[in-house]
């Protein structure tokens, strides 16, 4: 029987999913915390979950009334899993499915874009979530995160471009309330941090707050697609690049105000996040 205050959280043990985990759990909310693994996650139910392993699908649908979609990582086409996963969601009762999108894809564009587009005409309680790039690609074992520690550097192809990084604690807060609140947005929505930094400030606010020297180096389109290809298939490393080269032209200049829309305070900072997360 569905529980509409029950809520499936698919990578749960993600940059997000964890932080969305949390926030419904102390809310006092049902979750059940799907992933590949199903290890321990505090106040949850864990239960296993692959993308690419429709058998697991069922346990983990069973019961829940709403769904926050992490999208499977490094696919070009998340589409071709992810659309049977949610008509099966729907007819397991789900009625409120929460997408975790980009801001660089809109509705009907490539790789996710194409499950946001459909998802209108699959559930009647929807939203999906657009954030701006993570600041969480600075720290822990991430690409930028490991050029910065071994080379004093960021490498892109964005030029002077700028970026409106939003604090991955944000965007969970944003998903909590979206995922709880007695009506669904139905719409998509745009999240970014309070400005907008270029990678050379990025580099220099950094710099400011630890005292290691960091700078920018800008790669070619080219460059940077083979740098990423060494590590990840070169259809992603491709579509990656191609974003930092959409970041050159302006297409991430943006800032909005989903963030204390809805949650009623200003989202965190750029400085703020380094000297919490950082130094």
């Amino acid at each position: 029987m569905t529980d509409l205050n029950t809520t499936l959280v698919i990578g749960a043990t993600g940059t997000t999913g964890s932080r969305v985990t949390a926030g419904l759990v102390a809310e006092g909310g049902r979750v059940k915390a799907a992933s590949r693994t199903a290890g321990p996650v505090e106040g949850a139910q864990p239960v296993r979950f692959d993308w690419h392993e429709p058998e697991t699908w069922d346990e983990a649908v069973a019961g829940a009334g709403h769904v926050y979609l992490v999208p499977p990582i490094g696919s070009t086409d998340p589409a071709a899993a992810m659309l049977p996963f949610l008509r099966r969601a729907r007819e397991a009762g789900v009625r409120r499915a929460v997408l975790l999108g980009s801001s660089a894809i809109p509705s009907g564009g490539p790789a996710v874009g194409q499950v946001h587009q459909a998802l209108p005409g699959l559930f009647e309680e929807w939203a999906v979530l657009r954030p701006s790039w993570f600041m969480q690609n600075f720290v822990g074992h991430t690409p930028h995160a490991r050029s910065i520690r071994a080379h004093g550097a960021i490498w892109s192809a964005s030029g002077e471009g700028r970026v409106g990084f939003v604090d991955a604690q944000d965007i969970a807060a944003v998903a909590v309330r979206v995922l709880t609140d007695g009506q669904a947005p139905n719409r998509d929505l745009i999240l970014t941090g309070p400005q907008t930094l270029s990678y050379a400030e990025v580099a220099a606010t950094i710099t400011d707050v630890t005292g290691r020297p960091v700078v920018h180096r800008h790669l070619t389109f080219e460059q940077l697609r083979d740098r990423w290809a060494a590590e990840i298939p070169l259809e992603f490393a491709t579509m990656l690049a191609d974003m930092d080269r959409r970041i050159a032209a302006g297409a991430e200049d943006r800032v909005s105000d989903t963030v204390e829309r809805f949650t009623g305070r200003r989202a965190g900072g750029f400085r703020a996040f380094v000297e919490r997360e950082v130094v």
